[in-house]
């Protein structure tokens, strides 16, 4: 039986039998979601010993208290959800590393925009902005929502309440018409 699949009547067994300290049922609930808790600590903590422990302290946990499950979620989110705090304490719980800049002060190279180029991307950006605030205002609100926001197109249309085909019209003219204004006041 998979992690996923674990039926909520199944569940409350397991838990009542932990709570009766059936060490079977903790060897099951091992076998059910430890690689789970595993591969998810692992995936976040990126160190193989760490992961282990969060896993042990995290089936310990549950050992420890299995009344605490409410049956709000499945069970095997809420393992998850102990897993998260425990992986979170471990890193907490790591030391920062620093290291001594004078080791790269020679290689490092400023990057930092001259004046002038700031300068100038700041006039773009507020040539952009007056000439979207030209635009129509479902050609402003559809640029924005794909191109700010990043929604995908059927988000967009679900969101104007028009067809998919239309946020496409959209785009397109009110690209059309952006790039208009910004050439002709930039030829200004």
């Amino acid at each position: 039986m998979k992690a996923f699949e674990i039926g909520e009547d199944f569940a409350r067994q397991l838990l009542r039998r932990l709570g009766e300290r059936d060490e079977a049922a903790l060897r099951e609930l091992h076998s059910l979601l430890g690689r789970r808790i595993y591969l998810f600590a692992l995936n976040r903590l990126r160190d193989a010993d760490t992961a282990e422990s969060v896993m042990v302290d995290t089936l310990y946990e549950v050992w420890q208290h299995p009344d605490r499950f409410r049956g709000d979620s499945r069970l095997s989110t809420w393992v998850l959800g102990i897993a998260k705090y425990k992986i979170l304490s471990a890193l907490r719980s790591r030391p920062v590393e620093h290291e001594d800049i004078s080791d790269y002060e020679e290689r490092i190279e400023d990057d930092a925009p001259s004046v002038l180029t700031e300068l100038e991307a700041r006039q773009r950006a507020e040539l952009i902005q007056r000439c979207l605030q030209s635009l129509n205002d479902a050609q402003r609100e559809c640029l924005h929502l794909v191109f700010f926001e990043e929604l995908p197109l059927a988000e967009v249309a679900r969101l104007q309440s028009v067809p998919e085909g239309t946020v496409k019209t959209r785009l397109f003219h009110g690209r059309r018409n952006l790039r208009a204004c910004v050439e002709r006041h930039a030829a200004g």
